[in-house]
């Protein structure tokens, strides 16, 4: 299982004052307002940030940090990716998991023939879709929908699907 989760990308600073515009990649940006520290991979390592301030700008979250009150304190940050650790990530109802969590996962079919790897998860607005990479090399698009995926084991990294006629035809 994942420790860490990606919540967004430090897109450019904001202003003279230390804050920074964040492109978010969670999948509800709400999320920044309670999140109360995150860090950032440097080169030189993990770098905690407290959260100060949190405010919201067309598609993109302004951030201001403890410690962090100009321009230049914060513009080594720029293009880096903000984390959280799993302790700090949102919480999850029943029947909920993490994206981050299944990626690499083991795919079978409904005879349990082993026929590739998670490798995506596309996020649709409908529903999601799962890019699987099959075990000869080919690529399918699976739509998460009942009547495609049939079984989840998030903690054995397995899914189980039916390859609903047409997915695998050849162009």
């Amino acid at each position: 299982m994942e420790t860490e989760f990606r919540i967004g990308v430090i897109a450019n600073t904001h202003g003279v004052r230390g804050e920074v515009k964040v492109f978010p990649t969670t999948d509800d940006p709400a999320r920044f307002k309670k999140l109360t520290e995150c860090f950032v991979r440097t080169k030189q390592g993990d770098v905690t940030l407290k959260k100060k301030s949190c405010r919201f700008f067309k598609n993109m979250v302004i951030l201001g940090f403890e410690g962090i009150d100009t321009l230049n304190d914060v513009e080594k940050y720029k293009g880096l990716d903000l984390f959280v650790t799993r302790d700090h990530a949102v919480p999850l109802k029943k029947g909920e998991y993490y994206i981050a969590d299944l990626l690499g996962a083991d795919v079978y079919d409904e005879t349990d023939a082993h026929i590739g790897t998670l490798s995506d998860v596309i996020q649709t607005g409908a529903n999601d879709v799962y890019d699987v990479l099959l075990d000869d090399g080919r690529k399918v698009l699976l739509p998460v929908i009942p009547d495609c995926i049939l079984e989840r084991n998030v903690e054995e990294k397995k899914i189980k699907v039916h390859i609903m006629k047409g997915l695998l035809d050849e162009r």
